[in-house]
């Protein structure tokens, strides 16, 4: 009789171990599934991983007309942004996909994309109706230097003309194109030069962060289409933004000083809340390892003349969007003007570059 209490109490002792560790597993579950849904944009360890909105939660209806209270905005002084809008073009191109038109690029099209001299959207096929440049390639981040290399073949073939700077951004990526204008005003758009977010892996003269954003001087776009032609530069890497760099270097393109007089950097190639907030990332993360210059967490880290951020999703566009050109303080007037000798003094004390050697910056 004992050997069978023994047998009974075992069997009852597993069973009760069994259901105990399924209803572990099935609580542990939910509390992680409900932990990813309240944060679902994690870091990734990596600058060239997948980004934030791969996974295609990004589903914002419709777009929003934020030029709908332009009515408040009649009376601003507009001149100098507007005089350089004419003086200083750029076109811009955007990284996209088809799956990603209507769920990210649509929302671009409707904001920062409308303050560019001319805009692009470069797919892996033709969209008439959007509209989208289909290229000869395939979608996957294996092909995005693939991408790049023939969306900058198009822009030179067809629309060198229409501007004297090229800048290419992701579709996550959001633009404050007047302050890239400031930015690109100081120099010479036939100086083979580029700007953008300086890493300093890989490259001898560093190189631009993709997510970032960059820019090419006409010169530098010539050269490097060129350069596919004469052999000195391949498809070397799907990396895309230490293949051009690697490519530009090749050539003789020099890399811009991209911070602003005081010293403080301009492209970001994380989300605001990510370079403002302090402790945000965990000194393991790559970012502090990756960028040329020592990298600032706090209020410290970003220029008031800030030209992009980075993993920037369909709602938060809209929220930039707004905080950029419609949020005002009253009685301000500018707090911080990059061009005053006091800042410009600052610049000469942080030893950021200076003019190009051979360009007259524009009047």
């Amino acid at each position: 009789m004992a050997p069978y209490k023994s047998v009974l109490n075992l069997v009852t002792f597993a069973f009760g171990l069994a259901i105990g560790f399924i209803f572990c597993y099935m609580l542990f579950s939910l509390n992680l599934e409900e932990k990813t849904e309240i944060h679902p944009k994690m870091l990734h360890n990596d600058p060239h991983g997948m980004h934030s909105e791969d996974a295609g939660r990004d589903q914002l209806q419709g777009e929003m007309n934020l030029k709908a209270d332009a009515g408040q905005h009649k009376d601003e002084n507009k001149n100098v942004a507007e005089e350089l809008y004419q003086k200083v073009r750029i076109l811009c191109w955007v990284m996209t996909g088809p799956q990603n038109l209507e769920v990210k690029a649509k929302h671009i099209k409707a904001t920062w994309a409308q303050h560019c001299n001319k805009m692009l959207f470069m797919s892996s096929e033709d969209n008439k109706d959007f509209p989208a440049v289909g290229l000869e390639a395939i979608e996957g981040r294996d092909q995005l230097y693939q991408k790049t290399i023939k969306a900058f073949q198009y822009v030179h073939e067809y629309h060198l003309d229409d501007a004297d700077w090229f800048l290419k951004a992701d579709d996550d990526t959001y633009i404050v194109l007047d302050n890239l204008r400031w930015l690109l005003s100081k120099h010479n758009p036939e100086h083979p030069i580029y700007f953008g977010r300086r890493f300093k892996p890989y490259v001898k003269q560093g190189y631009m962060s993709g997510g970032a954003g960059y820019v090419l001087s006409k010169e530098a776009l010539k050269r490097y289409v060129d350069a596919f032609k004469t052999k000195k530069c391949t498809h070397s890497s799907p990396v895309e933004d230490v293949a051009i760099g690697k490519c530009l270097e090749n050539i003789n393109v020099e890399v811009g000083d991209s911070r602003d007089t005081s010293g403080k950097e301009m492209f970001h190639p994380l989300k605001p809340e990510h370079h403002l907030i302090v402790g945000s990332m965990p000194r393991t993360f790559w970012y502090w390892n990756y960028n040329y210059y020592s990298p600032v967490e706090g209020p410290e880290c970003c220029s008031d003349m800030a030209v992009s951020f980075h993993y920037i999703d369909a709602s938060l566009i809209y929220e930039l969007e707004y905080l950029v050109y419609h949020l005002r303080p009253y009685g301000y007037t500018y707090r911080y003007n990059p061009d005053s000798s006091k800042n410009v003094s600052l610049q000469k004390g942080n030893a950021a570059a200076p003019l190009d050697k051979d360009s007259d910056p524009i009047a």
